[in-house]
């Protein structure tokens, strides 16, 4: 086995737009480094470095290829085990070829949510695959889409080159938790990535589980990104954060829209509103967890009147910017959230806000017969 450089080598880091060095060796992060300066909340970080789509990119004729990672989980003190670390998976020429559960490294203990946190050292582990096909073929490596991931060394017993050209077009997406998809069955089956393999695109997942709030920094970020489509899945978080009143909402939204506008000014772009949820139907936020472990929204639905949001006001707002808006922007398109996963299948949240697996896969193939049909936003 040799040892294939990470950085200034052949394989291709897709799905990051930062890669910070550590002790260990280098943390992927799905926003640039410039954006750190512009945010106090340490969960924006936290979510930045979950390398939801995250995956190396590389040609190689090898037969067994190996990666050392140091994870970081969670660990509540009345709990037995850590939190589960996720898997990686495997994909030779676009098929899935072996997935392995990523080792438990660092372990982030706390008394419960949101207490302070006791990290607990742990050290890099080995995810090794063999038996790949023979000959030269494209191999990437999916990091898990819930777990921070250092990468510490990547080896392969054959010639590793950098990938070729394959004409895919990019498709850059931002959104909540529901985007982010931390719940699904691994990386590949994050709604994103389901969506993208059915419609022949390679996705950048700039998704942040709690953090889909219209950040500035954010839309820069998009703005001077490469991108041939554009998605937005807004609503969720402005409710259950309870971040803005229907006065600022509005203004939001067109700034944030203005902003990815001045880099990308014919991109198609698609604006998506929540998913049903019934906590936040029609009851503005903040959100609380129950002693059930479901999500409650805590507002009062009369507030609705005086400005509060619940996801019917959003719904409504946001078809209603897109209308107005499309009059000069005819590459502008709405989907409503409820068309990927709809009131009849609010069993499928566990938790009264996010899908479970199986939904998150429905959820991408619904999106994709939507967005790549004949007649459809990313035709």
């Amino acid at each position: 086995m040799r040892e294939v450089p990470l950085v200034g080598g052949p394989v291709e880091l897709r799905g990051a737009l930062d890669l910070e060095t550590t002790q260990a060796g280098v943390m992927p992060r799905r926003l640039p480094a410039w954006t750190k300066e512009q945010y106090q909340d340490p969960s924006v970080y936290g979510v930045t470095v979950m390398p939801s789509g995250v995956r190396l990119v590389f040609r190689t004729d090898a037969r067994e290829v190996e990666c050392d990672v140091l994870t970081s989980t969670g660990q509540l003190d009345s709990d037995p085990q850590p939190r589960p670390t996720g898997m990686v998976e495997l994909l030779v020429d676009g098929a899935p070829a072996g997935r392995q559960q990523a080792p438990v490294g660092n372990v982030l203990r706390m008394a419960g949510p949101g207490a302070a946190q006791r990290l607990i050292p742990g050290e890099p582990g080995t995810v090794r695959f063999a038996g790949l096909p023979a000959g030269m073929k494209t191999v990437e490596l999916w990091l898990p889409q819930q777990t921070p991931t250092e990468l510490v060394a990547l080896r392969a017993d054959g010639e590793v080159l950098a990938p070729l050209p394959d004409g895919r077009r990019r498709w850059v997406h931002h959104g909540s938790s529901i985007s982010h998809c931390i719940d699904a069955d691994g990386p590949t089956g994050t709604w994103p990535v389901v969506a993208a393999s059915l419609g022949g695109v390679e996705v950048i997942n700039l998704s942040e589980a709690g953090g889909a709030v219209l950040d500035p920094y954010v839309a820069r970020t998009i703005r001077d990104m490469p991108a041939d489509l554009l998605s937005l899945k807004l609503g969720v978080n402005i409710v259950s954060l309870a971040a803005f009143r229907l006065r600022t909402f509005g203004p939001a939204v067109h700034g944030f829209l203005d902003t990815i506008r001045d880099g990308h000014p014919d991109t198609p772009l698609l604006l998506m509103s929540p998913v049903s949820c019934p906590a936040f139907e029609e009851t503005p936020g903040p959100a609380a967890m129950g002693p059930d472990g479901r999500f409650t929204a805590l507002g009062d639905p009369a507030d609705t009147a005086a400005g509060a949001l619940s996801l019917t006001v959003v719904r409504a707002e946001l078809a209603r910017i897109v209308a107005v808006r499309q009059v000069h922007d005819p590459h502008l398109h709405y989907l409503d959230g409820r068309e990927l996963l709809g009131p009849d299948e609010v069993a499928d949240l566990a938790d009264g806000l996010h899908p479970n697996a199986a939904a998150y896969r429905r959820m991408g193939k619904r999106f994709a017969a939507h967005a790549f049909a004949d007649d459809g936003p990313f035709r």
